[in-house]
């Protein structure tokens, strides 16, 4: 058997393929070289280098195995972050199109707000011709509106006297004037007789006698401002509240009439 006993072919056994190879070429050769003469601690010695070997190359390949798999984690990492990368990418190039989208949007929005401002100008301009065009016809209606007033009070008071006199059975002793009594306007004022007794008649010019709680309140506190006045200028005499209006409704007539006051309308002259 020589030197190739059964415990040094199972440690060869134990090598890598071509490494056992070139251990029994050695092995061999020295065989041949020393023949029977080796000695047992030589063979010994040689065996256990041979069995060194084997556990070397076997914490090669265990070593080898570890590497192995930590490149094969390391490659599935990498695999991952690769995937991770590439959605990261995606991801940006989302937000790319989103923002880019958005400055769109912005862009738009900024031409609709000029273009809003610009017509908001325009409206205000308009507005302000508008204005003035309002303001100049109020100018001119107001004075349409006392020049008709005027008009119709000249007509009344020529007509006046004629339709109290048939209407209220008052006399008028002088003729209607328009005057003013301490800063107060005073649109129709005469001296007058009425069951035997002389009283002054004093007179309010509406263009329409409206029964409106506001309104008709308001032509009432004229009326007394005017009597007030009058009854310091002309003492106790009688004061005889009129007026005189274009157009009245029933129920002011009614609430005139509860007020004591007098109503003559054109059409009744």
């Amino acid at each position: 058997m020589g030197i190739f006993s059964a415990e040094l072919i199972q440690t060869l056994e134990e090598l890598d393929p071509s490494i056992r190879r070139a251990f029994i070429k050695i092995l061999q050769k020295i065989e041949q070289a020393i023949g029977e003469t080796v000695r047992r601690e030589d063979f010994l010695e040689l065996k256990n280098i041979v069995k060194d070997i084997a556990e070397e190359q076997k914490k090669l390949a265990e070593a080898q195995r570890k590497t192995e798999e930590e490149l094969k984690k390391l490659s599935e990492e990498q695999k991952k972050l690769a995937e991770a990368q590439k959605e990261t990418q995606e991801e940006l190039k989302r937000l790319s199109e989103a923002q880019r989208k958005t400055e769109e949007e912005l862009k738009k929005l900024a031409e609709a707000q000029r273009k809003t401002e610009e017509e908001l100008k325009k409206l205000a301009e308009e507005h302000r011709k508008t204005r003035n065009d309002l303001h100049q016809l109020r100018k001119e209606f107001g004075g349409f509106t006392r020049s008709y007033s005027y008009a119709f009070e000249n007509e009344a008071y020529r007509n006046l006297p004629k339709v109290l006199k048939e209407k209220y059975g008052i006399e008028i002793l002088e003729r209607f004037v328009r005057t003013e009594i301490e800063d107060e306007e005073i649109n129709f004022l005469a001296r007058g007789k009425m069951n035997g007794k002389e009283v002054v008649v004093v007179g309010e010019a509406k263009l329409r006698f409206d029964e409106k709680k506001k309104d008709f309140e308001k032509t009432l506190k004229e009326l007394e401002k005017k009597e007030r006045v009058i009854k310091k200028v002309y003492g106790e005499k009688e004061i005889v509240k009129l007026i005189v209006t274009h157009f009245a409704r029933p129920r002011a007539l009614k609430m005139a009439e509860e007020h004591g006051i007098l109503v003559v309308q054109s059409f009744e002259w």
